[in-house]
């Protein structure tokens, strides 16, 4: 059972830019550097990367994406409170 994920997100205000960034990460741009460059979240910066995180430290939606998505999967968009989320699961344990 998997009790830590190591993820990282892109946070946009809408569906639409959220799908638009899952585009081309699909078409092969780089997910870091499209965080970098559309992230609203402080993550940003760092590519997005949000470290290791246990249950209970995300918001629901969010975790609940993140635990069951497989590793390398790039999940979205999940929307919480915060907007529109691009997850990219980089590691389990």
């Amino acid at each position: 059972m998997t009790k830590e994920v190591h993820a990282a997100h892109i946070l946009v205000n809408s569906e639409r830019k959220a799908q638009e960034i899952i585009e081309k990460i699909k078409g092969g741009e780089s997910f870091t550097d499209l965080a970098k460059r559309k992230s609203l979240c402080p993550s940003g910066k760092s590519g997005g990367d949000l470290g290791w995180f246990g249950r209970g430290r995300m918001v629901p939606p969010f975790e609940k994406a993140a635990f069951e998505g497989d590793k390398g999967a790039i999940i979205g968009p999940v929307k919480t409170d915060f907007g529109y989320h691009v997850i990219k699961v980089l590691d389990k344990k």
